[in-house]
């Protein structure tokens, strides 16, 4: 097996040794080294195009974060580019008052997505979660959220409670994804007083291995939030545009109250949206403020308009699908090949790589030496983040990294 040696990130570290005397951490969350391998992955890229990448020393990756999903196309895709720079140059794009492209993105998102009914355009996807429970204990007069999942980084879900008075997030409550029981016994406590449930359609916690709904499970966490008069929250920032044109609400057939979209749907520009049911979103008219100079901008809608004609045109999702479906498993004959504890969990279009856990820990270790091998080779994943498969992904791309995910396992059961 060919010996891959540690990548030259000289200029990465520098300029991350510069960013944090002028940036708090150099660089904000999920971003920072710790989240990776330190030493062995880039800090920063330099320019990207399709499915690949290249960092500011000069290696070249290939990109199955794809921008922690937004990029469901490619990165630097030229249709979608000149679209938004006929905007800038053409028409303009920031005004006092809202361009038509805002009203043509929410009759797109009518047309594909069950539940959207009406829509709100907002910048992020902590932006979309929390209008859209807003919006649900405006409409209900309760307060209490039932969560699962992360959505986002505002006060009343944010994970890291650093400079959070407990009062903000005090009712907001968790249940595990795929346990019904919890759900009931948290309405069985607050269920007279409860706005919503929202939940990532399918289950990809923080760290772990993806889940799929057990059959039922979706429908079941409905029917019990409507018994309540709750509103349910499908949080679809990753699964939208990416399970399907209409979301993991139209793949499984389980229609929400609300749901909220962003990532995939402009294919990096920055946007997001609350979409449902009039009757709901209709909180908004008066009950509900919403306002930032920023929201109406139409480059993203451009965007996202572009992105999803392309989609449709070119059966993008269908596509990663068959890509995807090829990649797992291929994966998991690898896994059956190298039995060292790894395993592979998600859908196709959305995969994971994650190690048992042992007593010894020493799966940590599995871990480190499996995804270091991985980044030496060129191969752009994350050891605590889930993959994603995008439409620029060649079957070269997906070759090689079998090869390389092969001579990995192969690397830590020779060590281990």
């Amino acid at each position: 097996m060919k010996e891959f040696k540690q990548l030259n990130l000289e200029k990465s570290i520098a300029e991350f040794a510069y960013a944090k005397t002028l940036i708090p951490g150099g660089v904000m969350g999920i971003r920072r080294p710790y989240n990776f391998v330190e030493g062995e992955y880039p800090i920063y890229f330099e320019s990207g195009k399709g499915s690949h990448l290249t960092d500011i020393d000069g290696n070249e990756y290939i990109d199955y974060l794809c921008a922690y999903g937004p990029t469901i196309l490619g990165n630097r895709e030229e249709e979608i580019d000149n679209a938004v720079i006929r905007q800038i140059q053409e028409k303009g794009f920031c005004f006092s008052l809202c361009q038509t492209q805002q009203n043509q993105l929410a009759e797109k998102m009518k047309e594909l997505i069950p539940c959207a009914e009406m829509s709100v355009f907002v910048g992020t996807g902590s932006d979309a979660t929390t209008l859209a429970t807003r919006i649900a204990r405006s409409y209900t007069s309760k307060k209490k959220i039932f969560r699962c999942g992360y959505h986002g980084w505002h006060d009343w879900c944010v994970e890291v409670k650093g400079g959070v008075p407990e009062k903000l997030y005090e009712d907001v409550h968790e249940f595990e994804y795929n346990n019904l029981d919890e759900l009931k016994e948290l309405f069985k406590v607050h269920g007279n007083d409860t706005a919503a449930v929202i939940i990532t359609p399918f289950g990809h916690p923080l760290a772990m291995e993806m889940q799929e709904p057990k059959p039922g499970f979706l429908e079941s966490v409905k029917e019990i939030t409507h018994q309540n008069g709750t509103v349910l929250i499908f949080d679809e920032i990753r699964t939208g545009f990416r399970v399907s044109i209409g979301g993991a609400q139209k793949y499984y057939g389980v229609t929400p109250d609300l749901a909220v979209f962003g990532k995939a749907m402009a294919n990096g520009y920055a946007i997001s949206a609350v979409c449902g049911i009039a009757e709901v979103m209709k909180e908004v008219e008066k009950k509900v403020f919403i306002s930032s100079t920023f929201f109406p901008n139409s480059l993203s809608y451009v965007a996202a308009l572009k992105t999803i004609e392309i989609l449709q045109r070119d059966q993008v999702i269908e596509k990663v699908w068959e890509k995807g479906t090829y990649f797992n498993q291929s994966i998991e004959k690898l896994l059956q090949k190298f039995p060292v504890g790894a395993r592979i969990s998600g859908i196709p279009p959305m995969m994971f790589i994650t190690f048992d856990k042992d007593e010894a820990k020493q799966y940590k270790n599995k871990r480190t030496d499996f995804y270091t091998q991985l980044i030496r080779r060129g191969v752009f994943l994350q050891p605590f983040h889930h993959g994603y498969i995008c439409y620029r992904h060649t079957q070269e791309d997906l070759d090689y990294t079998l090869q390389s995910i092969e001579e990995a396992l192969q690397y830590v059961q020779n060590k281990y």
